[in-house]
């Protein structure tokens, strides 16, 4: 599998320094949110916040359990990556630290983020939907 393909998507709804009190250019650019990209079979629902990164609905609840975070714990040994448990768990490179993925569990939602440039970013949202499935592989 590949990174994502949604890394040109992603920048065309940022802007630069220069746009960033242009009302008119916001409203060009949120119209780019009418139709968004699937990934995987996951639609993309919004960026990070603080970090940009695209956010994939799954298409169920996660609760973290015991066994839910060892499933996550294997798909991070899988990807050469460690967990980092904060406010949600995060997904590290072994190698350098940098945060590939994170999963965020809300009461209405389960979302998965991933950092586009990553070389296997489709590949890891493939894994972590099926390793945190209820009831299904990891779970």
């Amino acid at each position: 599998m590949t990174k994502l393909t949604v890394g040109p998507y992603v920048a065309s709804l940022k802007t630069g320094p220069a746009l960033v009190r242009d009302r008119q250019a916001f409203l060009e650019r949120a119209r780019l949110r009418d139709e968004v990209p699937t990934v995987a079979g996951l639609p993309l629902v919004g960026l990070g916040g603080s970090c940009g990164k695209p956010a994939f609905l799954l298409p169920y609840l996660v609760r973290w359990t015991e066994q839910s975070t060892l499933a996550l714990e294997e798909v991070a040994t899988e990807f050469d990556c460690f967990v980092e448990y904060g406010a949600y768990p995060h997904l590290k490179l072994n190698e350098g630290g940098q945060e590939v993925a994170a999963v965020q569990d809300w009461s209405n939602m389960g979302m998965v983020f991933v950092r586009p440039g990553y070389e296997r970013g489709e590949e890891l949202l493939v894994r972590l939907r099926e390793s945190l499935e209820p009831g299904g592989s990891g779970t």
